[in-house]
């Protein structure tokens, strides 16, 4: 797992939401554009097929080449955007220490 930027993921979390797969022409706009996870969520995205840049929009900055195979952590509260430029196929998984509590 690809992790650029923390907090970690807590032990504890769980995941509460799968959305995808996406494709290059299906992928939500807001995706593609400054967003973040709220607080207390991080997200899994994985790349399927294909590849997409995942690029940081807070003060570091930065991207990456993101490419089949290959699982990103997002933490909450960090902006950030995809880019797409070819082919892909991704999926994102949602965890929230919450989501372990409230299944126990």
């Amino acid at each position: 797992m690809i992790t650029d930027r923390g907090p970690p993921l807590p032990e504890s979390a769980s995941c509460y939401r799968r959305i995808g797969p996406f494709e290059a022409d299906t992928i939500p706009a807001g995706l593609l554009r400054r967003h973040d996870l709220k607080s207390g969520v991080w997200g899994l995205l994985h790349i399927v097929a294909g590849a997409v840049r995942f690029r940081w929009d807070d003060a570091a900055g930065g991207s990456r080449l993101l490419v089949a195979g290959d699982t990103m952590l997002v933490p909450p509260t960090v902006p950030h955007h995809l880019e797409t430029g070819g082919p892909v196929t991704l999926t994102i998984a949602f965890h929230a220490p919450e989501a372990a509590e409230a299944a126990a």
